[in-house]
């Protein structure tokens, strides 16, 4: 593949909806420019873009993949985007280095949730949309029914370019709004030209008048001619539809059928000649490492380099592979450049294009083009690299938190460190998902977008790297308290032959009902009962004791100790007598005082459609929440805040997105500890022997 300047280069995320058909058109794609000989199926895992074996086991695309075209002297940068919503970051990486997007629609399904959010995120960034109806060749196919559904939502700025022509529900070819020509589809994604069906002759003029107001409105000067003669030349025209996609004041629709590569080449066409470049794309700002002053940047050659990661493949045998776009300069394979945000250089060894699975080696890339270079150590997703004599970054990919976590173990014993540095590999990959360790109990915990998420690393792990996961509801880091004071001894006395151990001490326990402490130890100890030297020991005693509570061994909090009395022994006494004498008291004095189950809090604030509200609520009593508002916050949403026990939200994404339609979302932060209620504290406590009594 030859160097293209950065004006014939086009960026373009292929987006929407899961099984749209977004992976099939990439495929067309690649099909009519004459890269593959043959159109490989989604079914049976050949398409170029799907080729993890997940993908092409589960017939879902779960990874964004590039597949770089050459066509009408341009170089397409097609990435094909997953549109499952656990792999949302894909869309995330893939729209951040693109200048515009196709929001694939299917031609029977219409406007789905994944094509809105799709949408949201292109205004987000601020790049240029094109729908795409796909699927024309399917019975019920009805493009007027998905263009007027788009319409309604998002307004006039919605205009066709294409009316397809169908004849007994057939697919015949297309009326080219523009140039007001028609054409009908032959083999081998040939076509030919045709008189416009007289049947479809008065709706191809109207649709076309819309589409010359949309584009006047792209421009002040446009405007005028349009207002003064009715009309605008194709010149014009064409100049305001670039304009008005590039700046979003005008969103093209097309048709076309993937499956039966029809309509792809006028697609490409399209794309070629009216879908933004990269220096088209608003400058983005950096900030100088030294100083730490903003810089501008735009897609000029000859300006310094700086280039972005958005997507790292981890493969363990070739390695990490480094995904990026380069906003400025050019950079050539012999270079020797720096990653800004860990301040290390870099010689290249290889500069290469990656197309699926494959890698075609460049020898430089200019602004705007987007490349990969294997190996790059220290180098993580976000990572700015840049000139060494010019180090600058750019601003974080806002990924997604993750918002399900499960605990993860090994399945075989003794492949833990196996399981775990292929879990940080992995994790390195995909800014999405996390491995943390849980301090407070036993558990590893990964967490992501979904259960389809976790259950995809998990396969991962075992494809790349050999190992096998095991996924389980996380252990929930209950406390444990008292709520009545009470007085415990606690004696220790111990003779075995020479020295024996003695240690005694009286305890009083309280409640810190305030919440001020979790603990608290007050000495009151007078007249030497107990001799300084050992008190701390006293202290020791009680604050590792209260590290398992006596109902289920969970930590106990919100308790005062207070030594107030005991006794010792001048020869047997010791600091681990006086140690151990303290968490026998402890022991006596928790059991005494009315010992409690205490659970996390926590307070969700969930945005839902206002016709799932109902659905939400309901939901929300089940889990024993308790709703604290509602409040619209426009477009017809709205928040709902609750609080709600942890143990009850392990699976909320899930069951939030399935209650709305994939339309809902929510944060979480933890806000207190309240006590369990009597009957599922019983069980806790049960579940919690057991687990203890297995572990011995």
């Amino acid at each position: 593949m030859k160097v293209y300047e950065t004006a014939d280069i086009r960026n373009i995320g292929i987006v929407g909806h899961g099984s749209e058909g977004k992976t099939t058109l990439t495929e067309a794609m690649l099909f009519a420019a004459n890269v593959i000989e043959r159109m490989g199926r989604v079914e049976d895992g050949t398409t170029t873009t799907d080729f993890d074996p997940e993908e092409a086991k589960r017939g879902i695309s779960i990874g964004a993949a590039m597949a770089p075209v050459e066509w009408n002297n341009c170089k397409i940068n097609a990435i094909d985007v997953p549109g499952y919503f656990d792999f949302v970051g894909e869309m995330v990486g893939a729209l951040q280095v693109s200048d515009s997007a196709l929001i694939v629609l299917g031609a029977t399904t219409g406007l789905r949730v994944g094509a809105e959010k799709a949408w949201a995120y292109c205004e987000q960034n601020g790049i240029g949309k094109v729908f795409v109806v796909n699927q024309m060749d399917r019975e019920n196919a009805d493009f007027n029914k998905v263009l007027a559904s788009v319409q309604n939502k998002y307004g006039s700025s919605v205009i066709p370019l294409q009316l397809p022509i169908m004849e007994g529900g057939v697919f015949k070819g297309y009326i080219d709004l523009l140039a007001m020509k028609a054409a009908e589809f032959l083999p081998k994604g040939q076509i030919k030209e045709i008189e416009i069906p007289a049947a479809l002759q008065d709706e191809a003029a109207s649709l076309r008048e819309q589409m010359v107001e949309a584009a006047a409105g792209s421009d002040d000067d446009l405007m005028e001619k349009y207002f003064a003669d009715g009309d605008l030349e194709q010149a014009d025209l064409e100049k305001g539809l670039k304009m008005g996609i590039a700046n979003g004041s005008v969103v093209p629709v097309l048709c076309v059928s993937a499956l039966m590569d029809q309509g792809i080449g006028a697609l490409m066409d399209f794309i070629c000649k009216f879908m933004p470049n990269p220096a088209q794309h608003a400058p983005v700002i950096g900030t100088q490492v030294k100083g730490g002053a903003e810089v501008e940047l735009t897609a000029d050659p000859n300006g310094p380099f700086v280039a972005q990661v958005f997507k790292t493949i981890a493969d363990p045998f070739v390695g990490k592979l480094s995904l990026f776009r380069v906003w400025s300069g050019t950079l050539s394979s012999d270079a020797t450049i720096s990653n800004a945000n860990v301040d290390k250089s870099v010689k290249i060894s290889s500069l290469s294009i990656p197309r699926g699975k494959k890698q075609i080696a460049v020898p430089k890339l200019c602004a705007g083009d987007i490349g990969a270079i294997a190996k790059l150590q220290n180098t993580m997703t976000g990572h700015t690299l840049c000139a060494s004599s010019n180090l600058i970054t750019m601003p974080e990919i806002q990924f997604p938190a993750p918002c399900i976590s499960l605990a993860v173990a090994a399945k075989k014993q003794g492949d833990e460190d196996k399981v775990f540095a292929g879990l940080h590999r992995l994790e390195e990959e995909d800014p999405t998902f996390t491995l943390k360790k849980q301090s407070e109990t036993t558990d590893t915990l990964i967490s992501g977008q979904g259960e389809l998420h976790l259950e995809v690393i998990c396969a991962k792990l075992k494809n790349k790297f050999g190992v096998e996961a095991a996924l389980n509801t996380p252990i929930v880091p209950y406390r444990e308290s008292i709520r009545k004071p009470v007085k415990a001894e606690g004696r220790h006395k111990k003779q075995s032959g020479g020295h024996g151990q003695f240690g005694h001490c009286w305890v009083e326990f309280e409640p810190i009902s305030d919440g001020s402490a979790d603990f608290e130890f007050v000495d009151k100890v007078v007249g030497g009962v107990v001799p300084r030297q050992y008190i701390p020991a006293v202290e020791k005693g009680l604050r590792e004791s209260i590290r398992h509570g006596v109902l289920a061994g969970y930590p106990v909090v919100g308790i005062r100790c207070t030594l107030y009395d005991g006794s010792y022994h001048p020869v047997d006494s010791s600091e681990m007598a006086f140690k151990v004498a303290a968490s026998l008291a402890f022991k006596k004095g928790c059991e005494q005082a009315s010992p409690v189950l205490m659970e996390p809090i926590y307070q969700m604030d969930i945005l839902v459609p206002d016709k799932y509200m109902g659905d939400v609520i309901g939901d929300m009593n089940r889990r024993r929440g308790r709703i604290l508002g509602m409040n619209p916050v426009g477009d017809g949403m709205q928040q709902v805040t609750a609080e709600v026990p942890l143990s009850e939200v392990f699976t909320y994404a899930t069951d939030l997105r399935s209650m709305s339609h994939a339309r809902g979302s929510f944060t979480m932060q933890f806000a207190r500890y309240e006590d369990v209620p009597a009957n599922i504290s019983a069980k806790v406590i049960e579940e919690a022997k057991k687990r203890m009594a297995d572990e011995e």
